[in-house]
């Protein structure tokens, strides 16, 4: 069932988000299907109800718009899913073929060593090195369960060592079918630049500090 079809939704900032989130005229939303639940909405569909699903931003810019949860619904923009949050229009990504000498270790171990990565150029975060899998040690690696979203890339599967240690876990992923813009990444392996250690031509990387860094402090 449609919950939303807008050709007029408006992205919104907020200070405490660092990624937008849609507000939708009145109009464009089954409000017959929202129920009030205190400051919000709960969406009932038939005998599903979906707590918070929707409420009115305090701007008053917005009244007459709803923001809609993003869990409430699977979204499309024209004949394209999209996951996560919104796209920022601000946001660019790029994946580029490259001949750079990339290799990646970790806790002193050469895991992986390539004269033909893609780089990956993605606004607000470093270069990711998106390696060919035949140069990567996956003898020292297995699959993740772990799954995560990117709405510039698709749906990440990850590697995690066999034997930790003290080293990191989910450290790697691929995107098996990722978005279109980024088709050259598909299959390859991704390292966290924040978790191991990078060299590019010869020349040790510093670890950046990202939002992704708390993740192996």
């Amino acid at each position: 069932m449609t919950i939303v079809d807008s050709r007029a939704p408006i992205l919104v900032w907020e200070d405490d988000r660092p990624v937008p989130r849609y507000a939708f005229p009145d109009a464009d939303v089954r409000t017959d299907l929202l129920h009030p639940s205190g400051p919000h909405f709960d969406l009932v569909v038939g005998d599903e109800r979906i707590a918070r699903a929707a409420w009115r931003h305090a701007d008053p810019e917005l009244a007459g718009y709803l923001v809609v949860a993003w869990k409430a619904a699977r979204w499309y923009e024209e004949e394209e899913e999209i996951f996560i949050h919104p796209r920022d229009p601000h946001k660019r990504v790029d994946a580029i073929a490259s001949s750079r000498h990339v290799v990646v270790s970790i806790g002193g171990t050469v895991v992986a060593d390539t004269h033909a990565p893609v780089l990956v150029f993605e606004t607000s975060l470093p270069i990711r090195y998106y390696i060919p899998p035949v140069d990567v040690r996956l003898d020292l690696f297995e699959r993740s369960e772990l799954r995560t979203g990117c709405p510039y890339k698709g749906t990440a599967a990850y590697w995690t060592l066999r034997e930790p240690g003290d080293g990191p876990r989910d450290v790697a992923w691929y995107y098996d079918e990722p978005l279109p813009a980024v088709g050259a990444i598909k299959g390859l392996i991704a390292f966290y630049n924040e978790a191991v250690d990078l060299t590019v031509d010869g020349l040790p990387l510093p670890r950046p500090q990202t939002p992704f860094s708390s993740i192996f402090a």
